[in-house]
């Protein structure tokens, strides 16, 4: 017989997008219980970016300064020819930007985030957190929410918050079946000692080396102390079919022609686990009666942006402002929180395409690119105003 246990507010979930929305909503006056289907809340991978935006909504939720106890703070964004070993743009992160947008950019590793969150919501005293439960099932019911795990468990509630990721069991129920898109880029990543940092990246800087269907970004994370590169390349291999494609061999082949300091980078990345780089299109059924997406499981993007992350914190302080707009009116509140999330995401997800497009371009098409942004100031944040702004 199945185990029923009834909570106001079930968020599907652990990771970055479903602490935030358990801390957002709870700050708010609701009660929240999390269920995790992984065994303990853990972040799996390395570095993670940070824009001015997300730093305004870690202040929302009251995490800011913690965030900045393990976080880095650099000084510039720094977009490099990975053929030529040249510069072709820069953004100054420094002073101009903070006053233009109000917080600061931040680089740190993507468990220091998790842990952050994590420690606020053990601390709330209206929220729970619960682990090893898997959902595979939810439904509506008019009056309430229902949640069914692989355990046999059953969970009830008068709002139901899938933030259960690119794969997401509430996203199925909602939005219909149907795979993630692989855009045939996969991603070796990890974290060295500062120690071996790379002499030329500097400690204070992002860098981002682009060429013909290939990139790296390195930077530093958790306070300074290690030094996080990601490698990233297109795969001629690829097929659904099979899981023998983006291996070692071919990141060796794309990276052939690229100059010494990223050839030299790429000896110190970790080969032993390959990421492939998944998106969604954007969807228009955010909701149905009580329950609602959040995160990656409403709208997964490309990271050409560093946006996923940002745009799950956005998410959960908007759904948290539409609960204080229509309180006691779940639909309605779900309504506004949707309205207000869903073009937003959309555009940014189309946006992290064409930036991967951009920043991919093979050497014609790059020689173009890089003449037209020779010019740009490094105070010129024209291009990011609306992402980064208020």
């Amino acid at each position: 017989m199945s185990h029923i246990k009834t909570v106001s507010t079930l968020v599907v979930g652990g990771g970055i997008g479903g602490l935030a929305a358990a801390l957002a909503l709870a700050r708010q006056g609701q009660q929240v219980h999390v269920i995790e289907r992984a065994e303990a809340f853990a972040e799996v991978g390395a570095g993670l970016q940070l824009a001015p935006n997300a730093s305004r909504a870690l202040d929302r939720l009251g995490v800011l300064e913690n965030v900045r106890k393990t976080a880095v703070f650099p000084q510039r964004l720094v977009w490099m020819d990975a053929l030529s070993g040249a510069q072709v743009t820069a953004m100054d992160l420094g002073e101009p930007f903070q006053s233009r947008y109000g917080y600061p950019y931040i680089v740190m590793h993507r468990s220091d985030l998790l842990e952050a969150l994590l420690n606020a919501c053990r601390a709330h005293p209206r929220i729970s957190l619960e682990t090893s439960r898997q959902v595979v099932d939810v439904a509506d019911h008019g009056d309430m929410a229902e949640a069914r795990c692989a355990d046999g468990s059953v969970y009830r509630c008068g709002l139901l918050i899938g933030a259960d990721g690119l794969r997401s069991a509430v996203r199925g129920v909602l939005a219909g079946p149907g795979e993630p898109v692989c855009s045939h880029y996969v991603a070796y990543r990890g974290t060295i000692p500062m120690a071996r940092m790379s002499s030329h990246a500097g400690s204070d800087n992002v860098m981002m080396w682009t060429g013909p269907d290939m990139h790296l970004v390195q930077y530093p994370v958790r306070r300074g102390e290690l030094y996080n590169q990601v490698a990233v390349f297109r795969s001629d291999r690829y097929s659904p079919d099979h899981d023998d494609w983006g291996m070692q061999d071919e990141m060796s082949a794309r990276f052939a022609d690229a100059c010494t300091e990223v050839k030299d980078a790429l000896t110190m990345i970790a080969t032993n686990r390959r990421w492939p780089l998944f998106d969604r299109a954007p969807i228009q059924q955010w909701t149905r009666g009580r329950i609602a997406l959040l995160g990656d499981a409403a709208h997964p993007m490309l990271q050409y942006l560093a946006q996923g992350a940002a745009q799950a914190l956005e998410d959960a302080c908007a759904l948290a402002d539409a609960f204080a707009a229509h309180e006691g009116d779940t639909h309605a509140a779900l309504d506004a929180y949707a309205g207000v999330r869903r073009a937003r995401t959309a555009r940014v997800q189309h946006t992290a395409r064409i930036f991967g497009d951009i920043i991919h371009m093979e050497r014609v098409g790059a020689s173009v690119r890089n003449t037209l942004l020779a010019g740009r100031q490094a105070d010129d944040y024209t291009p990011v105003n609306w992402l980064y702004a208020a």
